[in-house]
């Protein structure tokens, strides 16, 4: 068996199932339903049907986009790789749905379990008879159905439980909720796991997302802002519009260069939810408050739910008040407290010349 397994590039791990896979998976989101998300928004705001509709294609592919995505991540072969198209769809709808059959959040994460069940006995399937280009494509598909129907309803129900919950949670006890779901989404960010998969996976949106984007928004420009003498301008726009997990390497080396972003996010966390009151109601389900600043992925997703609102009838209008809130959750605090506290790390000797240096 396990000549068969290696053979056949069938890796049992957390790093390729909880890391490179649920990265994939929120790279195929982000190409997708996000991408969509923008377009269409742009679509609207200016008038131009054509990106409304391009918008409405992106967003309708989101499960074969995951799908697809974690097959590749999986390295399988092509006929797995193209039949894990239907498998993504079928998951997604049914995974976006509870049992009651209610409109749930559990799509993406329906999608994670079972296109890896799926791309894996397809791998394990994969040339092994003289009719592979039909016992592969069978093997793939049927499986990936079938367990859609089997469970994707209930993971779609447990995602959007907990989503829910983190939700009423916070709107409950908007102090604490705020600096726990910024510093856990924030730290998220930075890890090599994705922070957007899961904001999606449980469809964190309102209070909560708000937070979460606060969070992702102290790492990724607090890194940017405290590594600036190390890495400069272009440190600054790789980690402040790219990603913070680029000084995972040197957290390794000295974890307390962490110290500095996260207690940002742990100050930026409950101003969000309780001076601003501020919300991520993005369209795309959430996908957005796990993005922070990369692509302004984030803000923009703000700005989304915002016109939203508006088209709904829950906000009268985009206030000046919105926008200053954005400003100074998305980008002046986390750089200024993260420079403020950077200094004081740097004094007392935890933070040592070259420990944020970029290679």
């Amino acid at each position: 068996m396990k000549e068969f397994l290696k053979r056949k590039n069938i890796v049992f791990s957390a790093k390729r199932y909880g890391i490179d896979a649920l990265g994939a998976m929120a790279q195929g989101l982000f190409c997708s339903l996000l991408i969509g998300t923008i377009v269409k928004t742009l679509g609207q705001q200016l008038n131009l049907p054509f990106l409304t509709q391009v918008g409405g294609y992106c967003a309708a592919m989101s499960g074969p986009a995951m799908a697809v995505a974690i097959g590749y991540a999986l390295e399988a072969p092509p006929l797995v790789l193209f039949s894990l198209a239907t498998v993504g769809y079928a998951a997604n709808a049914l995974g976006s749905t509870t049992l009651s059959g209610a409109a749930g959040a559990g799509g993406p994460l329906a999608v994670l379990f079972i296109a890896i069940v799926a791309a894996e006995l397809g791998k394990a399937i994969s040339k092994e008879t003289r009719i592979d280009i039909l016992v592969t494509p069978l093997v793939t598909i049927l499986s990936g159905v079938a367990l859609s129907a089997l469970v994707a309803p209930a993971i779609g129900t447990a995602a959007s439980s907990v989503g829910e919950f983190v939700k009423w949670a916070t709107v409950l006890q908007p102090f604490l909720m705020g600096i726990l779901v910024s510093v856990v989404i924030g730290m998220a960010l930075t890890l090599p796991i994705s922070s957007a998969a899961i904001c999606a996976a449980l469809g964190l949106t309102g209070l909560a997302g708000g937070a979460a984007v606060a969070g992702c928004c102290a790492q990724m420009i607090g890194f940017a802002v405290l590594s600036f003498r190390e890495n400069g301008w272009g440190g600054l726009l790789s980690q402040g519009l790219g990603t913070s997990m680029l000084q995972m390497g040197n957290i390794v080396k000295n974890p307390r260069i962490w110290i500095p972003p996260t207690l940002a996010s742990a100050i930026t966390g409950p101003i969000a939810t309780c001076l601003f009151r501020f919300q991520m109601n993005d369209p795309a389900g959430g996908v957005a408050s796990g993005m922070g600043t990369c692509g302004m992925v984030g803000p923009i997703g703000v700005y989304a739910g915002w016109v939203g609102d508006v088209t709904s009838g829950a906000k009268a209008a985009i206030t000046g008040m919105d926008w200053l809130a954005m400003a100074l959750i998305c980008f002046v605090l986390p750089a200024v407290l993260t420079w403020i506290i950077g200094i004081v790390c740097r004094r007392i000797g935890w933070i040592r010349e070259g420990d944020l240096k970029l290679d």
